[in-house]
């Protein structure tokens, strides 16, 4: 089986890794034997309110950007400087097929910052994601959210509901199970059934809204949430591995397109295309 494109990468250009090489993530793609990479780079727009005992523990390159207040914000997308690594990177790589992106966080609450990004700049890729959480007047990051996961995760997916019901301007909604990555070791493990209902509708939601469903492999999501997908009528899946490193470029990807292809996806007319029912 052909592996497919992956769809979600973030490089240097994204201000939350380090170790991130476009070049690199390049040459990572043709070594496994992706026909195409789609560098889906962050455009943050919500700060977030960093808890207390969790400041001296984030890395350098976060605790940079704190403010007095313990108020992380997210810089700006450098799109000029991106853009033309693009272009650099089509040209050294003629045969990658390498699409332009963003991934967009909560651009359901910030409509007029979203829609002026998108409106100055023509992206192949956009996706659509929830990182952070309301907590009053201000926002926390979901991973360092003090709540049982069980609470957390239904809180969480309440959000991307709100996104997907939403006009956000987006492609494809990015990782469904972000809460997962932050998941305990002790206590009772994840299980997708007892979630069922709250994924299922958010599935229906999106299925309705004729958006893509990504496969995420960066904590491989449950093949229920894909078979799930494929019931609420949901039209096609992209993959992506949400590489910070180029060594993660395409990780996981022969797993989970035999899952994307037991639930009912095929590949699309193009190999940089989606998997369609």
């Amino acid at each position: 089986m052909s592996l497919p494109t992956d769809g979600h990468v973030h490089t240097e250009w994204s201000w939350d890794t380090v170790t991130g090489s476009m070049i690199g993530s390049c040459e990572r793609a043709i070594e496994v034997g992706l026909p195409s990479v789609a560098f889906t780079e962050h455009a943050d727009l919500t700060p977030w309110l960093i808890p207390e005992p969790v400041r001296p523990v984030l890395p350098e390159h976060f605790r940079v950007r704190l403010r007095p207040d313990g108020v992380l914000e997210p810089p700006d997308l450098d799109v000029s400087g991106y853009l033309a690594c693009v272009e650099e990177c089509r040209s050294r790589f003629p045969g990658l097929r390498i699409l332009s992106g963003v991934e967009l966080s909560e651009p359901h609450w910030h409509r007029p910052r979203a829609d002026a990004l998108l409106a100055a700049h023509d992206f192949d890729r956009v996706l659509g994601s929830v990182h952070s959480l309301p907590d009053g007047e201000h926002h926390h990051e979901v991973t360092v959210v003090d709540q049982p996961p069980g609470e957390l995760l239904r809180a969480y997916l309440g959000e991307v509901l709100e996104l997907v019901e939403s006009t956000a301007d987006f492609a494809v909604l990015a990782h469904i199970d972000y809460p997962l990555r932050s998941w305990p070791g002790e206590g009772p493990p994840f299980a997708a059934a007892e979630f069922e209902e709250e994924f299922r509708t958010v599935l229906r939601a999106l299925a309705r809204s004729g958006r893509a469903l990504e496969v995420n492999t960066k904590v491989p999501l449950p093949g229920a949430v894909v078979r799930w997908w494929y019931q609420a009528g949901g039209e096609a899946v992209a993959f992506g591995s949400d590489a910070h490193e180029p060594g993660l470029v395409g990780h996981g990807f022969a797993e989970a397109a035999a899952l994307a292809e037991s639930c009912g996806f095929r590949p699309g007319r193009t190999p940089h295309d989606f998997w369609r029912r």
